[in-house]
């Protein structure tokens, strides 16, 4: 299927250092060609985890497991967690490959595919932008929204029916803000780091993210 972003994202694309990606994201389009019917969303919240000395990472410590697995892998790949029992959230493996990182996408703003996100979502929309946000501006809503299970798991990011696709130049660096990640209390000094990067101003950013951007 054609669409109308500007061009797939390649495979080079994902080889530069997780910091640079994590930024370089914002912006970006992901697209998934679910079975059901395909829907899109502008990235515009992400976090980034940096591996085994990141006591927030899922691969903290460096074991590898079959939750973990591609993240040892080269970049450019999904990965795909289930956490607390009920949710779905979708990542970007970054890093060299035996470097596990990965970048969460925390929000989108929805652009393709509102009713069948909505439907997923359970939620009806009335094409307010604020309301539409609702849709995708949280890890596990977003992964809800686009239909992102255990299934996508694994798939190449620029050659798969889960693609990421540009559609603007990069956002300046004024456009860009960063804050410590969420919900990674646990991680000691790790938690403070300032690896939560957002679309300054944007009203889709994670009701989380603007709760804790207030106190930064």
């Amino acid at each position: 299927m054609e669409y109308s972003w500007r061009g797939l994202a390649d495979k080079e694309f994902f080889d530069q250092p997780t910091l640079d990606l994590a930024r370089s994201l914002l912006g970006m389009v992901i697209v998934h060609d679910h079975p059901l019917g395909w829907c899109a969303g502008r990235i515009v919240e992400v976090e980034m985890y940096q591996g085994p000395e990141d006591r927030a990472a899922h691969s903290y410590g460096g074991k590898i497991t079959e939750r973990t697995r591609v993240m040892y892998g080269p970049p450019g790949y999904a990965y795909v967690y289930f956490v607390y029992g009920m949710h779905y959230c979708l990542n970007v493996v970054s890093g060299p490959p035996g470097r596990p990182e990965a970048i969460l996408i925390r929000a989108l703003e929805p652009l393709q595919g509102i009713e069948l996100m909505a439907q997923r979502r359970h939620i009806e929309i009335d094409g307010a932008s604020l309301n539409l946000c609702r849709l995708t501006n949280g890890p596990a809503k977003l992964a809800q929204a686009l239909g992102i299970s255990q299934s996508e798991y694994g798939l190449a990011l620029f050659d798969s029916r889960l693609l990421l696709y540009h559609d603007q130049d990069p956002l300046p660096s004024q456009d860009i803000a960063a804050g410590p990640r969420i919900n990674v209390n646990y991680a000691g000094e790790a938690a403070l780091y300032p690896w939560r990067f957002w679309v300054k101003d944007h009203p889709c950013v994670s009701v989380k993210g603007k709760v804790q951007k207030t106190k930064t």
